[in-house]
């Protein structure tokens, strides 16, 4: 089985095994409301992913695990502001080392005014600075984070530069 078939199963898991049907209407440009929670194959020579899963906030620790269970690294965490919802969402993006390419895409939405997930760190230690450069530029609380400090901006910033409603 290749690792693409393991990981799309594996991440079913966190929905009961069900994979959302959602990727077709996606591509069609079909507009269908908000995503539901579910994780999609998606064309890589289009989206830069293979799998794209959107979870809830509380699956979060447990989708760390199955990607570094399955040999995953973590490539990066940013944020998306998405104002017009009152969400902000954290997009975690994990790739292998081998040749057997397989690149996912982990999203979580949580609401603008109380913007918190747990940390990953104790999962990912690599996460740390991930986790702190993202709570800086968008806000996002990682709960049980060990040292969330700032790590660009000033330590007596109370901004966060890349929401939508920054002004300078």
């Amino acid at each position: 089985m290749s690792s693409r078939a393991t990981t799309l199963e594996a991440i079913s898991t966190l929905f009961g095994g069900a994979i959302a049907a959602s990727a077709a209407n996606e591509q069609s440009g079909e507009e269908t409301g908000p995503r539901p929670l579910g994780v999609i194959e998606r064309d890589y020579r289009q989206c830069g992913t293979h799998l794209d899963a959107k979870i809830a906030p509380e699956q979060l620790p447990e989708a760390a695990r199955i990607m570094f269970t399955l040999g995953y690294y973590l490539e990066s965490i940013t944020g998306v502001d998405w104002i017009a919802d009152n969400e902000l969402e954290a997009v975690y993006d994990f790739s292998r080392y081998d040749f057997d390419c397989c690149r996912v895409a982990i999203r979580v939405r949580i609401p603008r005014d109380n913007p918190q997930l747990p940390t990953i760190t104790p999962i990912y230690t690599g996460a740390n600075w991930h986790e702190r450069e993202t709570h800086d530029f968008f806000g996002i609380v990682f709960t049980g984070h060990p040292h969330l400090i700032p790590l660009l901006l000033p330590e007596d910033a109370d901004f966060h530069p890349l929401l939508k409603d920054f002004s300078a």
